[in-house]
């Protein structure tokens, strides 16, 4: 074997390969929140939703990919201190005028495609699925790392009309007047790791 072939050799399989690590981490269900807040032409409302499950991607630390699942039936509302209107508007939220939680308990949300915009920043496009109907989203979201604790944070805000969310809407009712409830949703997403042993 020839000096040259057998330097290459040596050279080959001395030199340290680096590989891409992509890592998949549980989602803290204690610790992250979904904060909603939906608007109407008198006002608006807002509250909480609990995730039933959560996951991050994460390839050589960067943000790769994740999904979460929404718990539609803990649907609460925290700006109606008055106990008895405070259930009303969650029932109705809960009911076929929304978001049907009875037959559609579950809402999810599946990364797609990730782009890193800068440093801790990202535009996300994922999957939004709510009462059975899938549509393609984009936002934008954060993704830092504390003391082995991850944290990716998003506001995504979607278009309810498009997932047959139809009551006050005026995609699908005319003349609604002051009962008129606009069609953005938006969602605060704050997903928290389990924190690496």
């Amino acid at each position: 074997m020839g000096r040259s072939v057998l330097t290459s050799l040596i050279l080959l399989f001395s030199t340290p390969v680096v590989s891409s690590q992509t890592q998949k981490i549980d989602v803290d269900l204690r610790k992250s929140s979904v904060e909603w807040t939906g608007k109407k032409l008198t006002g608006e409302h807002y509250g909480n939703v609990s995730l039933s499950k959560g996951e991050l991607i994460l390839k050589d630390k960067k943000l790769a990919g994740g999904s979460f699942k929404i718990d539609m039936n803990s649907i609460t509302c925290t700006d109606i201190s008055d106990e008895k209107s405070n259930r009303r508007l969650v029932d109705h939220l809960k009911s076929e005028d929304f978001f049907s939680v009875t037959k559609f308990p579950v809402g999810t949300l599946v990364i797609t495609k990730v782009e890193n915009t800068s440093g801790e920043n990202y535009a996300i496009t994922g999957e939004l699925t709510i009462k059975g109907i899938t549509n393609a989203i984009k936002f934008p979201a954060t993704l830092t790392s504390v003391a082995g604790v991850t944290t990716a944070t998003a506001n995504i805000v979607f278009d309810r009309s498009k997932y047959d969310v139809k009551f006050g809407s005026q995609s699908f009712f005319e003349n609604l007047g002051d009962k008129l409830v606009y069609d953005e949703v938006e969602m605060k997403v704050t997903l928290v790791s389990v924190k690496d042993k």
